[in-house]
């Protein structure tokens, strides 16, 4: 029998021209040579399409692998707190309004409720009920955006056409109402900033029931497709300890089973007469599509509280929508917080009077700040693949973490 001997690597001596060269021969037929490797940083932004804004993630990678991540802000910081210091209690309406412009009438909200706090201000009936309605609205409008842009990031381009016809017949009612299509200035303290036209809650109303009955679109489109499932479903999961740990609120929340929701647990406007018709949407799963559908079903139970408060104001009696003010509005010296649902979570505004006709302090805080801050701990161990489908689940303004 034949037998062989393992070949093994054998320098060959030579001399400068000789042709000779010094060869090496591996040891074994299969032998390899493990590849030295190392870590790559990359960034993702801070002008990158995925990111609705200006937000830099910095990324450390093991192949396609995350290891680590850290989101980097401020690219978009506009000041705002310093400048409601030298803005007296009508002006910081207009600053206030502009830091998510998604959700415009609800960053009014907060601000008008608190210095109405500090006055000891009672607001019209009607004023109550039409601020509700419009922060409904408001709120829908802030969903169906992401209802469309997100499939839109995972390659599906016909949701976000859908998104926008639907967002379109109720940008047009509020428009009307208010004159702007994004930045309505449309509260003041003590009230709205004038009576609806003629005509205007059966137009809504007509607005409404078009929507809702084209929203079985997203169900069928979005999340009855094969591919948009297997992109979301396990994909980014937050645990309900990093919600608490890092004051994750509003739908990404709830999508991880914290059953928290302002408009139910401390209610405010009219929302304490609305316990029946209002839902708190949650899930469990904690993962990419566990937030959307929970932002899907609110849209759902946000067009049954727009519909809701047109019924209480069809029956209210003919009344003031605002309270008259003197020509210098000076909040009483003190200080309070005023908390508001926001349709991506919880808003607050801490305001500190001096007895000035300007706040001494008035700091905000923004849903979106707190929510994105937890990329550092979902992104490490996940693809890369899956970077923009946990980063486009997180529904962020970029405006409200800059402030």
């Amino acid at each position: 029998m034949r037998t062989s001997t393992p070949r093994t690597s054998t320098p060959t001596s030579s001399t400068p021209g000789s042709g000779t060269r010094e060869t090496t021969v591996g040891i074994g037929a299969g032998a390899a040579t493990e590849l030295g490797t190392s870590d790559m940083v990359l960034n993702i932004g801070p002008q990158h399409p995925s990111t609705h804004g200006v937000l830099r993630i910095k990324l450390r990678l093991d192949g396609e692998l995350i290891t680590a991540a850290e989101p980097v802000v401020g690219y978009m910081h506009r000041g705002a707190e310093k400048l409601f210091e030298a803005r007296d209690y009508r002006q910081i309406v207009m600053l206030a309004n502009r830091h998510d412009w998604l959700s415009a009438f609800a960053n009014e909200l907060g601000v008008v409720l608190g210095v109405e706090r500090m006055l000891g201000m009672e607001v019209p009936v009607r004023a109550t009920w039409t601020r509700t309605l419009l922060a409904e609205l408001n709120r829908v409008l802030n969903h169906l955006m992401f209802l469309g842009s997100y499939p839109l990031e995972l390659g599906g381009i016909t949701p976000v056409f859908h998104a926008f016809h639907e967002r379109e017949q109720l940008q047009a009612v509020m428009e009307e109402a208010s004159g702007g299509r994004m930045h309505y200035m449309f509260n003041r303290v003590g009230g709205l900033k004038e009576d609806l036209p003629a005509g205007w809650y059966g137009r809504v109303r007509a607005a409404v029931a078009s929507v809702r009955s084209r929203m079985g679109v997203f169900d069928d489109l979005v999340l009855g497709n094969d591919i948009f499932r297997a992109r979301t479903r396990g994909v980014g999961v937050l645990a309900p300890e990093l919600v608490h740990a890092y004051g994750v609120s509003g739908p990404i929340a709830r999508a991880s089973g914290v059953d928290f929701d302002l408009r139910r647990d401390q209610p405010y406007l009219a929302y304490p007469e609305l316990g029946g018709v209002l839902r708190v949407v949650t899930r469990q799963e904690g993962d990419c599509l566990a937030r959307f559908e929970c932002l899907l079903e609110q849209v759902h139970n946000s067009l049954d509280l727009a519909d809701a408060c047109l019924d209480t104001l069809a029956g209210l009696a003919p009344g003031p929508i605002n309270t008259r003010l003197p020509k210098v509005l000076k909040a009483p010296e003190g200080h309070t917080y005023t908390w508001t649902e926001n349709p991506l979570g919880v808003n607050g505004y801490y305001l500190v009077s001096r007895g000035d006709k300007t706040p001494w302090r008035l700091k905000l805080r923004s849903a979106s700040f707190n929510n994105i801050q937890v990329l550092g701990e979902l992104l490490p161990g996940t693809l890369v693949a899956d970077m923009v489908a946990i980063l486009g689940s997180l529904f962020f303004v970029v405006g409200d973490i800059d402030k």
